[in-house]
């Protein structure tokens, strides 16, 4: 996973729609309330918490890359909970947990071959995974507001060696690379989460927070603000609502796979 480094704080007050997706999934979990759980990309920790509360008896580990947002999980730790700062692609665990969840974080990893593996490995006999995380048409506003500015003559220099922060395969191409692996069972399903901001305040907020900030870390101080203000002001008018709401397109990957 590429080190960009994230504002813990603000994406606790920018992240609404990745917790709400979260909570959905945390919902259907089948839990005793004994396992040992594994998140993935726990982010600021807030579903990690929940996860922890309804596995008493168990333990829960949130890892993520990111200093920002480990620093504000920490502040959640508890006996059965904590958290580390460890890139998903250097996990190294053995049949140590009855689940590894992840939610809204996978599309920042791009080799899902490795990824999948290691959490079959890391998973006990038994265990499972269920994720979440951004597939296809996911985003398109964004993609084409993004591409266009980075295009223009006076930002494309900082854009030369760009790699694309996000892997974001569509429904075929995942349920072919689960097929390849060793999980017992399988389901892999789509699911469209198209949103409507309450106002701009609010999608600028998820703009800078986590959006932006893999475009923004390359652009040169002096360029920064134009940069983002050019993106903002971009975004505003393509998903601008007669009501004053911001329309966004949200398409997500759900997966489940069990290690026999």
């Amino acid at each position: 996973m590429s080190n960009f480094e994230f504002d813990g704080e603000k994406y606790k007050k920018s992240s609404t729609h990745q917790k709400e997706w979260g909570n959905k999934i945390i919902a259907g979990l089948n839990l005793n309330g004994d396992e040992k759980v594994l998140d993935l990309g726990c982010g600021d920790g807030a579903l990690t918490k929940t996860i922890s509360g309804l596995v008493s008896q168990g333990s829960v580990i949130g890892i993520d890359a990111s200093d920002g947002m480990i620093g504000a999980a920490k502040n959640l730790e508890s006996e059965n909970l904590s958290f580390h700062r460890q890139d998903i692609n250097e996990m190294d665990y053995f049949e140590e947990f009855d689940l590894i969840f992840s939610n809204a974080t996978l599309h920042w990893i791009k080799d899902h071959k490795k990824l999948l593996s290691n959490c079959y490995k890391a998973l006990k006999p038994g265990g499972y995974l269920r994720f979440n995380f951004a597939g296809d048409g996911n985003c398109s506003n964004f993609y084409k507001v993004i591409k266009e500015v980075m295009s223009e003559e006076r930002y494309r220099q900082f854009f030369k060696n760009l790699e694309w922060p996000w892997y974001m395969p569509n429904f075929k191409e995942y349920k072919d690379l689960l097929k390849g692996c060793e999980f017992k069972e399988i389901e892999i399903w789509g699911e469209n989460a198209d949103r409507y901001f309450n106002n701009k305040d609010e999608m600028i907020g998820w703009i800078d927070q986590p959006s932006i900030v893999p475009f923004l870390k390359l652009v040169d101080d002096k360029n920064k603000s134009s940069f983002r203000g050019e993106v903002v002001e971009r975004m505003v008018k393509a998903t601008i609502q007669p009501d004053g709401r911001c329309f966004e397109t949200f398409r997500r990957i759900n997966v489940f796979a069990e290690k026999g």
